[in-house]
């Protein structure tokens, strides 16, 4: 199909788009270049207020650019409003705060004087042009977690979106010059997946961010590490939700359900594997499955619904492929397990719970990307650790219990990116993100996430520097 605007609630092709050519491609990067050498001299309070201004317009078009979101990608309005919100909240914290993340760190005074020096400091200083690779899943947060600290940063960003949604991109691009940007500080390049390797290898290109599938990070990496260029990586993730017998049952369950089906289950940080203890399992498994069953599946524009569609029909076929797969080798399915009756029309698939999942199973080791659980009995919670460890992906990691002593053993022992205790998983601009293991690597958002895309530069002065 290329570039456009597809309806997952319809299969409705709506919009399509030529992608850049040659020439055009080129003239963005020319510009990009041009717009770097101006905005990496101006100060934290000019770029502050850029960034501030994006952020009122945005929430200014709140409801519009959430219908974009909806009508492109397929996840319910109320989601899609809430998305663009964060995207608010992020942009001011860090037109708030990125000048103190930035601020220059002074040594130790006897390492200055080891060193022969009279005074030393480290000083975060711009990359450049910063090309970002972003999904479809988060359309609006995936770029502005990238955006906001990389401008505050002073460096410029490309974006390459996905290509299902291109009206959310250019938006994007259309934002950022309301905002006040200089020409070339942000732009959009409608370009198919075939041309990224080409913008990587430009030499005016300084870095590289991707969020998405680990082939995708993969390819990414290969060019990268061939150019020698800094990238950051946030791929897949099979998040473990573990649940121990002191654990507020409720509150788990409402928490599992949330945690499953949030995007229609198209999230890298979704709870995926509930590993519950044995003492609790039976309780867990009939609320739980009861509540996934009790969902409203359908139109993701309509009031009440709760699941909307998947994004594309082949992101349905792959859930599909993923269920029927487990269930052929002995997986039982305690609620859904196929397409919902009655919406003949989109890539809809019901929530579903299966149980009795055994490691020759693809949905073990792969990500499910839709509204599927997999539930796990754990005799004790060292089987608990194991299992949620059991994965090639170490995004982050959800855990319910009351007890101290295994609270810290979780989060000393669950080997990924992030462990919540007695909640669910979330991105805030303060806290940073990303993962380990084929997860990804680097940090998005907080200082952490701002300092990746900078030349960590040590300054030193000599004997008699004033």
């Amino acid at each position: 199909m290329g570039i456009a605007t597809v309806n997952p609630a319809t299969g409705e092709t709506l919009r399509t788009f030529d992608a850049l050519t040659g020439p055009e491609v080129e003239e963005r990067l020319a510009r990009a270049e041009a717009a770097f050498a101006h905005h990496r001299r101006t100060g934290f309070p000019e770029r502050a207020g850029l960034l501030r201004r994006a952020a009122d317009l945005l929430e200014a078009d709140l409801e519009e650019v959430a219908r974009t979101v909806t009508t492109e990608m397929g996840k319910p309005l109320p989601a899609a409003r809430a998305e663009a919100a964060k995207c608010v909240k992020a942009m001011r914290w860090y037109a708030e705060h990125a000048e103190a993340e930035l601020a220059d760190e002074e040594p130790r005074p006897e390492d200055v004087r080891d060193s022969g020096g009279s005074r030393a400091f480290v000083r975060y200083r711009p990359l450049g042009v910063v090309l970002a690779v972003m999904p479809w899943n988060f359309p609006l947060w995936q770029v502005v977690r990238f955006a906001a600290p990389a401008l505050m940063a002073g460096n410029v960003g490309l974006l390459k979106h996905a290509s299902n949604v291109p009206q959310t991109a250019l938006y994007l691009e259309d934002l950022f010059r309301r905002a006040g940007y200089p020409r070339g500080c942000f732009q959009t390049l409608l370009v198919g997946s075939g041309k990224i390797e080409g913008v990587l290898r430009d030499p005016r290109v300084a870095a590289a961010t991707l969020t998405g599938s680990e082939p995708a990070g993969r390819a990414v990496a290969s060019v990268a590490g061939d150019e020698i260029m800094k990238t950051v990586l946030e791929l897949g993730g099979s998040d473990p939700f573990i649940v121990l017998p002191s654990a507020d049952l409720d509150g788990a369950v409402g928490t599992a359900v949330t945690a499953r089906v949030q995007n229609a289950g198209q999230s890298c940080i979704a709870a995926k594997r509930f590993i519950v203890h044995t003492e609790v399992y039976d309780a867990f498994a009939e609320r739980f499955t009861e509540r996934m069953d009790a969902l409203t599946v359908g139109d993701p524009m309509a009031e009440g619904t709760d699941v909307g569609p998947l994004s594309s029909e082949q992101g349905r076929a792959d859930v599909e492929e993923l269920v029927a797969d487990a269930t052929a080798k002995g997986a039982r399915v305690l609620c859904g397990g196929g397409r919902p009756k009655g919406l003949d029309r989109g890539w809809y698939y019901a929530p579903t719970v299966l149980t009795g999942i055994t490691p020759d199973m693809r949905i073990h080791h792969e990500e499910a990307f839709g509204p599927v659980a997999t539930l796990y009995r754990a005799a004790d919670l060292d089987e608990a650790v194991d299992l949620a460890n059991d994965t090639p992906f170490g995004l982050s990691s959800n855990a319910w219990t009351r007890d101290a002593a295994e609270q810290e053993r979780l989060v000393d022992d669950l080997r990924a990116g992030g462990v919540y205790i007695n909640g669910m998983t979330a991105s805030h601009p303060g806290m940073p993100f990303g993962g380990t293991k084929r997860s990804g690597y680097g940090r998005e958002l907080a200082g952490h996430g701002i300092r990746e895309f900078c030349n960590v530069t040590t300054v030193w002065f000599g004997d008699g520097a004033s």
